[in-house]
């Protein structure tokens, strides 16, 4: 995808080289029903028992993001005025985005989709934040608690952050094999799309539902929640289709098709629990991810009514 160069001033925060642990300094707030559960069996097969325990205490402790791959569960908005989570390393934004070739890939996708998004937000004369892309490597700490790499990319409602591990990009191609500049470009605008649900009101919905549901009530939830993320995804590729190549799409979905909840499960166990989704399928994630193509209309990524 021909992307412009980012606009150097967007949003844009630093963890990497800092060190941190990732559990200091936050706040409880359970998450909701599935939260980061539809990650633990990928993530035991990474790491052993050991992440699988990281992972659950960043579950019971903290509250939830909303992610690629972990569920999608959120437990706690906060209004743009609290900024919590680790202390900027003080890089420009053109410093951190220029670290390496990821991360330029990751800033020209996040400035593509903020400037979408804000024209889309004007002209149906609504009120647009700008969110902040977060750096961070192996460990970071967030508005929602803990940052990890096992977590894979996620977005934070309460410190409105989208938050990525450029190492991910690497684990996209060389695990999942969905390769090129699109199938990163994807994983910005899911993220991105996270943060109109919560502009929007819906990520407080699907948290209410969590919170008073029960846990298949919560993950089916969650499920509408990232499909509509996915949907939100392909409407910023349509706003930018004159920025498309040959095999964009394809990119796009062989992504799409790699991280659904059934093709993940059965790499990991062996077996599919339907119960237990919190993004939806692979068809599911590639069918919604079009509708956004084909339509380029948000009105048209209603997750919420009717059958998926």
């Amino acid at each position: 995808m021909r992307l412009d160069d980012f606009d150097p001033n967007i949003n844009v925060e630093d963890q990497r080289g800092q060190g941190g642990s990732g559990f200091g300094g936050f706040g409880g707030g359970g998450g909701g029903g599935g939260l980061l559960l539809g990650l633990l069996p990928m993530v035991f097969s990474r790491f052993g028992c050991g992440g699988v325990a990281i992972l659950l205490a960043v579950l019971f402790f903290f509250g939830g993001g909303m992610g690629m791959l972990g569920g999608g569960g959120t437990s706690q908005r906060s209004a743009p005025t609290e900024q919590v989570g680790q202390p900027s390393s003080g890089k420009s934004a053109t410093a951190s985005c220029t670290t390496d070739a990821a991360s330029k890939v990751a800033c020209n996708a996040f400035s593509s989709a903020d400037k979408t998004w804000a024209s889309i937000f004007q002209r149906e004369g609504k009120t647009f934040q700008q969110p902040k892309l977060v750096f961070f490597a192996g460990n970071g700490r967030s508005g929602c608690g803990a940052a990890q790499s096992a977590m894979g990319p996620f977005y934070c409602p309460r410190d409105q952050g989208v938050y990525l591990d450029t190492s991910f990009f690497d684990e996209l191609a060389n695990r999942f094999g969905a390769k090129g500049d699109f199938a990163q470009d994807y994983v910005v605008a899911h993220e991105f799309g996270h943060h109109i649900q919560n502009l929007l009101g819906t990520s407080d919905q699907v948290a209410s539902i969590q919170q008073r549901g029960s846990a298949l009530e919560g993950n089916q939830a969650s499920v509408k929640l990232e499909l509509q993320a996915d949907c939100y995804a392909g409407v910023w590729a349509a706003q930018n289709k004159d920025r498309l190549d040959a095999g964009d799409v394809e990119e796009g979905m062989t992504a799409a098709q790699a991280i659904g909840d059934d093709t993940l499960q059965k790499q990991s166990q062996g077996r599919v629990v339907p119960n237990s989704f919190t993004h939806g399928t692979s068809a599911q994630r590639m069918a919604w991810l079009r509708k956004g193509m084909d339509s380029g209309d948000p009105a048209q990524c209603d997750t919420f009514s009717g059958a998926l």
